[in-house]
């Protein structure tokens, strides 16, 4: 499937392993850019829609108990659907910049890479959803998880799966971030959450710029 950039609006995703700083780093766009007088929707995936919220108890519930690999990818890929028909193209059709923490790149790198599918038929399922709309940029906050899932109490049913796990995770987001640099920013671990913010923000300027 052809890769599809909207022509309007901005489309910015954050990525990356648990406990990297995404919801932080997110709402921290969000004031950045609104200060710069950009109408902002902020979103996430999954649970960015009420169908969507029923999904993530779902694939983020330990009560779920273990589900088939391919069964969690199509559940994701669902939430990815509605999100992208209800949430996502409209606002940029609008012409508003879309901030969503995780998108397509969770899936590959999770269920792909992490699950040990083949990604290439993960991704023909997730693109096919979303109808190929990729992020002008996506910034891959990246962590070892041997630090990350140190970060946060009560994990849920995909963030208390084995360190192993998470390390293939990692490095399926940075192979995905590898093989297309102009679209992605890779934050490196360290720095406190401005630190981190004052990397990002060089890298959405120029999206920002071929907007106007």
């Amino acid at each position: 499937m052809q890769p599809y950039f909207a022509d309007s609006g901005v489309f910015i995703a954050l990525e990356g392993g648990e406990g990297g700083g995404k919801s932080t780093q997110s709402a921290l766009l969000l004031e950045w850019l609104e200060s710069l007088g950009h109408r902002v929707v902020l979103t996430r995936e999954p649970g960015g829609t009420a169908v969507g919220a029923q999904l993530r108890s779902i694939v983020l519930g330990h009560e779920t108990g273990d589900l088939s690999p391919r069964t969690e990818a199509l559940l994701y890929a669902a939430d990815k659907a509605e999100h992208v028909d209800s949430v996502v193209l409209p606002a940029l059709e609008a012409g508003h910049v879309v901030i969503t923490d995780r998108y397509v790149d969770s899936t590959l790198a999770y269920q792909g890479a992490g699950r040990a599918l083949a990604v290439e038929e993960v991704e023909h399922v997730a693109r096919w959803a979303t109808r190929s709309l990729r992020p002008h940029l996506t910034v891959l906050l990246d962590v070892d998880p041997e630090l990350g899932l140190t970060r946060f109490e009560g994990a849920d049913r995909i963030e208390a799966e084995p360190l192993e796990f998470h390390r293939r995770v990692r490095e399926g987001f940075l192979n995905l971030a590898a093989a297309d640099p102009q679209h992605y920013l890779v934050v490196p671990p360290g720095g406190g959450p401005d630190d981190v913010h004052a990397a990002i923000r060089p890298a959405v300027e120029p999206w920002l710029e071929k907007r106007r």
